[in-house]
């Protein structure tokens, strides 16, 4: 018998702009819907700081557009959730989508994953990821302020993302492989009239090398063949940041759907994938033009047609979903999910209303009391975070605040989480704020209990660490790729007796910005040794440590 309680009309993977517009358009027509994300609801466009074409919207960055998506969704019943769809069970009229938070039963599947920023494969590219070649202008765009820049790609990204890249570079050199710009004219005639960026078409990049940090790069013609070397000043370095387009994030149906070459989904003009039941939209379909504007084309489309489908699958079965207004999961959501990837707003109170009731709804479920111990120095920082555990203490009897030091060590200022004398290994070295509220708030959840789900193989593999492990992740507010690795360390520690997981705001540690030569985020150093670049989720992390343990 199907559990009606706990069935969803459709359940969307993806909290990008088409995953976003398909929940408003599903739930307004009073369809029950819940809206996965494995990172942060928004998708990639989050970390552009300008959208200027969008119709309807004079301009604004790619955060507040999808914020507004947001709220629009959850305003009419969507239900959001941070988790990591790792399987799907198409085959019967209810589908079965398997996630590291659990499995959830619905009447059809709407993928919208979207993509993932694609490597050139120039020699060196793979090596010197994280310190000197970035993806990403909003997140690692600081660590070259005053430094030279080189940006690989002639489309949109590249234009634009050379001109938001001026702001912290000396100089802008953008590399094209061919013979010009591929993206709207008025966007690329920003780039080629501005003052600090120089073009080079017909380019490709060969290598790039370094010591700390780059330090060389050699690029070719390829029409005349010329090679060009390019070597910094002594004691200086500069960055390579690369902008040649997106793969699509199919892994998840390779098997189980059709996909061209490249491996985009293929889909009808419904925007219908090959398996019944499981429709596709945005940057992971076919499609000549991948912008916001088409995303949410796609998405709109797409839920139109699952209101058709799902409605025939009602009348021939009789199943019918509970109304999503009176559902407890809401709540659960909300509770688990803390935000969907916001900050939490300064203002009076340091926390919006929305903020403290969605916290109001955390402290509710911990089933133990915490101490917030505070490590503090005499930096401004410090009576910041003060203020902010303060704040945040004041809303629960379930945490307290304890200041241990005023003259705490180089790492100051600090806040641990302990469980009555005993320490969780789970700390934040800074402000919490920015795109690590939510991260920081799931540390505390976790820690007081009942936590996040987890699959049982993983706390099994997570308990039986016996070698004491220690995870730096240095991280900015700003960045967006960092809370995913956040969130699964913070969990691990948690978890298990033998994990610390302690998380810096690298802007108040240049100390160990240089120590271990950051200049991309996230940063992971395990035993202030092995280190690491990029976002990490639970299963790449306990893979990464248990290869140290052997």
């Amino acid at each position: 018998m199907v559990d009606t309680e706990n069935l969803y009309d459709v359940i969307i993977i993806g909290g990008g702009p088409a995953g976003l517009s398909a929940a408003l358009y599903l739930t307004r027509a009073k369809y029950r819907v819940l809206v996965l994300e494995k990172e942060q609801f928004g998708g990639q466009i989050t970390i552009t700081h300008e959208v200027v074409n969008y119709p309807g919207v004079g301009k604004c960055s790619g955060k507040d557009l999808t914020d507004t998506m947001y709220k629009q969704a959850e305003y009419f019943g969507a239900e959001f959730l941070i988790a990591e769809a790792t399987g799907l069970d198409l085959k019967d009229d209810v589908k079965i989508v398997n996630t590291n938070r659990g499995d959830f039963e619905c009447l059809s599947v709407l993928l919208a994953t979207g993509a993932y920023p694609k490597m050139v494969g120039f020699k060196g590219e793979a090596e010197y990821r994280g310190r000197g070649v970035a993806y990403c202008a909003t997140c690692d765009g600081e660590f070259f302020t005053g430094k030279e820049v080189f940006v690989v790609g002639g489309g949109f990204a590249a234009a634009e993302e050379s001109v938001f890249l001026t702001k912290f570079a000396s100089h802008v050199t953008i590399l094209i492989r061919g013979e010009d710009f591929s993206c709207a004219k008025a966007v690329a005639q920003q780039a080629r009239e501005h003052e600090k960026i120089t073009v080079i078409t017909n380019t490709v990049v060969e290598e790039v090398k370094g010591d700390n940090g780059l330090n060389y790069i050699r690029y070719k013609n390829r029409n005349t063949g010329e090679i060009t070397e390019y070597h910094s000043k002594e004691g200086e370095s500069f960055g390579v940041f690369v902008f040649v387009g997106y793969a699509p994030k199919t892994d998840l149906v390779k098997d189980i759907a059709k996909l061209n070459e490249q491996g985009y989904i293929i889909t009808d003009k419904s925007q219908k994938t090959s398996v019944d039941g499981l429709y596709a939209a945005g940057d992971i379909c076919i499609k000549p033009l991948r912008q916001v504007v088409t995303a949410t084309s796609d998405g709109a489309l797409a839920a139109t047609e699952l209101e058709k489908y799902v409605a025939k699958v009602q009348s021939r079965t009789g199943i019918r979903t509970k109304d999503p207004k009176v559902r407890e999961k809401v709540i659960t959501a909300k509770a688990e999910n803390v935000s969907h990837g916001d900050s939490a707003t300064q203002s009076d109170g340091l926390f919006t209303q929305e903020m403290c009731a969605q916290l109001e709804t955390v402290f509710e479920r911990m089933e133990n009391s915490l101490v917030l111990k505070l490590y503090l120095d005499d930096r401004t920082v410090s009576k910041q975070l003060q203020e902010y555990v303060k704040a945040l203490t004041s809303m629960t009897d379930k945490l307290s605040m304890e200041i241990v030091s005023d003259k705490a060590d180089e790492f100051a200022p600090c806040v641990k989480l302990y469980k009555g004398d005993s320490y969780t290994g789970i700390a934040f070295h800074g402000v919490p704020g920015g795109h690590e509220f939510t991260s920081f708030v799931l540390g505390i959840y976790n820690a007081a209990g009942p936590g996040q789900a987890m699959d049982e193989g993983i706390r099994k593999r997570i308990e039986g660490i016996k070698t004491r492990i220690n995870i730096k992740i240095l991280v900015t507010l700003s960045c967006t790729m960092c809370p995913d690795l956040v969130v699964a360390a913070f969990h691990m520690a948690a978890v298990g007796d033998n994990v610390t997981a302690e998380v810096y705001d690298i802007s108040h540690y240049e100390n160990l910005r240089n120590k271990y030569k950051v200049m991309s985020v996230p940063c992971m150093v395990i035993n202030d040794e092995h280190v690491y670049f990029g976002k990490k989720n639970m299963q790449q992390l306990l893979e990464i440590i248990e290869n140290h343990i052997e």
